[in-house]
């Protein structure tokens, strides 16, 4: 290894020591942490200072240029959708379609299907309630139920967009969010399958039923029988399946034709105005409209927009995530890092689509968040990846399913699913949450590997 190599490694390591350094031990924010690693791996790989000023603004900007308008708009969707009943109204659909005796896999395709436009911890507290219901019904363990709901959520929440964090890995990745939508939907089947055995293996494991007598675990206003949540559901006059499942619909095949029509290389005419409307800003504002008028035409206009702003104060944080990611992965690529790295694993015979899933997985490991572990993975990864023979879609999947691993006690989302179920003892609490997410994540490793030997 040269010096100029050796330097540009020490600069990028040193960054990412300082980054999780400054996350776990100091108080300032992660967005702030960002910056600074970027600016000290630019400084100490050998960049001049101005250079590294316009790296980082630049990163920032172009990142949240390709995407910020997006996750902006699909926030403020997903909040339409959840404080309108919709999300209810899917999964209510989903159970009286499937029937009894697969409870599990009404409520892991529930999952799936909700937590697209919605934030996992809030799907999460909206259905547990339907999870009860159906305990209280079947005899079935609510763990086992609660597990493959929780499951179903958290697969397509890492994997697909618009939810925030795989969006930000796709614009830092620059990849066409109509494939990363079609590769995490794909991706995401086999993983929940997983996820339902071992819910099933569980509910035996923890046989736990809702409390009789309202204690605790069970509210007293929550149904307490399957006949009385569907009661529950038609009283509050909830939106229609089609109003309901239209702002979600409609975006992704939008989304998906122009893809299709950018693939086959057809242009002019109507396949213009084709590919204008399957614009990811485009097609996600389309999915909004219908959310605003056919879930919320009947409130206020004071009301609608608090609803909507709300959603945007909770993705605030996501999006300067992402921008500052974006910063990260550009100093790397101004500074040659990322080329110097790419060229050393060129010459191993490890593969290439490893390096996302790997980063993404310490840094969930040392600070809990999925999203800052999948921003910081693809941020890190990125750069190095261009130059070398890997598909790119499967890069960014790589870095937002390597986030899966071993959620515990530094993650919300572990404390909102045991929380929820009433699992107190510590060790029940691992094994109710902690190891489903990381046998999915082994699976994912598993299909990553298999992808990248058939399309990478």
């Amino acid at each position: 290894m040269d010096v100029s190599g050796a330097q540009m490694i020490f600069g990028l390591v040193l960054g990412v020591f300082v980054l999780i350094f400054l996350v776990l031990r100091t108080k300032i924010h992660v967005f702030l942490a960002l910056i600074i690693a970027a600016s000290i791996t630019g400084i100490v790989g050998g960049m001049k200072a101005p250079d590294v000023v316009d790296a980082i603004t630049t990163g920032f900007g172009g990142t949240l240029g390709s995407i910020g308008i997006v996750i902006g708009f699909g926030v403020m969707m997903g909040r339409i959708l959840e404080v309108s009943g919709a999300a209810e109204r899917l999964a209510y659909s989903f159970i009286k379609w499937l029937g009894q005796r697969k409870e599990e896999w009404a409520m892991a395709i529930t999952g799936y299907v909700v937590s697209i436009p919605i934030f996992v911890d809030s799907a999460f507290v909206i259905l547990t309630p339907l999870a009860k219901a159906l305990s209280k019904k079947t005899g079935k363990s609510v763990i086992a139920l609660g597990v493959a709901l929780g499951v179903g959520l958290a697969v397509t929440h890492h994997a697909v967009p618009p939810t925030p964090g795989p969006l930000g890995v796709a614009g830092i990745f620059g990849v066409d969010v109509g494939l990363m939508i079609l590769t995490g939907l794909i991706l995401s089947v086999p993983l929940i399958i997983v996820g339902v055995y071992y819910a099933k293996w569980l509910g035996k494991r923890i046989y736990q039923l809702p409390d009789e007598d309202g204690q605790g675990f069970v509210r007293p206003e929550e149904p307490q029988t399957l006949e009385e949540y569907y009661e529950m559901q038609e009283k509050k006059e909830l939106p229609s399946l089609l109003r309901s499942s239209l702002p979600i619909v409609v975006p992704i095949v939008l989304i998906f034709l122009n893809t299709t029509i950018a693939a086959i290389g057809l242009e002019g005419g109507v396949y213009d105005i084709i590919a204008f409307l399957g614009a990811p800003i485009i097609a996600v504002g389309i999915g909004l409209v219908f959310a605003i008028y056919g879930l919320y035409n009947h409130v206020k206009q004071s009301t609608a927009i608090d609803r909507m702003e709300e959603g945007i104060k909770d993705a605030g944080i996501i999006l300067l995530v992402t921008g500052a990611g974006g910063a990260l992965g550009n100093v790397l690529r101004e500074s040659g890092a990322g080329d110097y790295i790419a060229q050393q694993i060129a010459q191993t015979a490890l593969p290439a689509i490893l390096l996302p899933f790997v980063i993404a997985s310490v840094v969930r490991l040392i600070q809990g968040s999925g999203t800052v572990a999948m921003i910081t993975g693809a941020s890190i990864s990125a750069p190095i990846l261009v130059g070398l023979d890997v598909n790119m879609v499967l890069a960014a999947q790589a870095a937002t399913l390597g986030a899966m691993v071993f959620s515990y006690f530094n993650d919300s989302l572990f404390w909102v699913v045991n929380r929820m179920l009433g699992i107190k003892n510590v060790k029940e609490q691992m094994i109710t949450w902690s190891i489903p997410t990381t046998l999915v994540w082994a699976a994912s490793l598993v299909l990553l590997l298999l992808a990248n030997v058939i399309v990478g």
